[in-house]
């Protein structure tokens, strides 16, 4: 009986979970569509075939959805938990060229762009669009090279504010990429190209930011 029960548990919430990922869906589409300002949450309930209650009970109201869709996408933007503890400059070189290709890579997909334009569109009707992509989207990667840039200092490979240098790092990893791919005036760069500007950033960076006089070798 209690074995049936647990049984039954687990079934409705992974219903539930299921559920839940389809009104993400919907309103992730709506708000590409419309624009979050218009999108009314009668119309996300019925792209994604549930009852209002039902879509308040799983995930919330408009802005909570909102949140939600950004916080999904943002989770891919964390440091890699097999990236090495950099012990070495060019252990170092090796874990910001991986991340800088896994941060291009994801950033210029092109719902993750949208997300972008629609923070943009969205400036003065719906600012709260533009305050959750900074403060769940972008300050998760922010987050991540300054974690990176912790750990080379702690290993007295680099000196300065880790999120000073941060900023250095994804300055010479962007340059204007970014703002091409919100204009459309440039195509999203391809697993070759994008791993070659990690790599160019990567080495950059470490030429404008020497081995400290007391780590460098005599």
């Amino acid at each position: 009986m209690a074995t049936a029960s647990m049984s039954k548990r687990r079934q409705k919430g992974g219903d539930e979970t299921a559920v839940r990922e389809r009104i993400l869906e919907a309103a992730f589409a709506a708000f590409m569509e419309n624009g979050y300002a218009t999108s009314s949450t009668l119309e996300i309930a019925t792209r994604a075939r549930v009852s209002k209650r039902e879509l308040y009970a799983l995930v919330g109201n408009k802005q909570e959805m909102l949140i939600a869709c950004i916080s999904e996408r943002a989770k891919r933007l964390d440091v890699p938990a097999d990236l090495p503890v950099p012990r070495d400059r060019e252990t170092l070189e090796q874990v910001l060229a991986s991340f800088g290709a896994k941060l291009v890579r994801e950033v210029s997909d092109p719902t993750v762009i949208a997300v972008f334009r629609l923070a943009i569109a969205e400036a003065v009707h719906a600012p709260e669009v533009a305050r959750a992509l900074d403060s769940i989207g972008r300050e998760t990667s922010r987050a991540a090279l300054r974690k990176i840039m912790t750990g080379a200092q702690a290993s007295g490979l680099l000196t300065g504010r880790p999120a000073e240098l941060a900023e250095k790092f994804a300055g010479l990893l962007w340059r204007d990429l970014m703002i091409n791919l919100l204009l459309g005036v440039a195509e999203r760069p391809n697993p070759r190209e994008i791993a070659a500007r990690a790599r160019d950033a990567a080495a950059a960076f470490l030429e404008l930011h020497p081995l400290p006089k007391e780590h460098a070798p005599d």
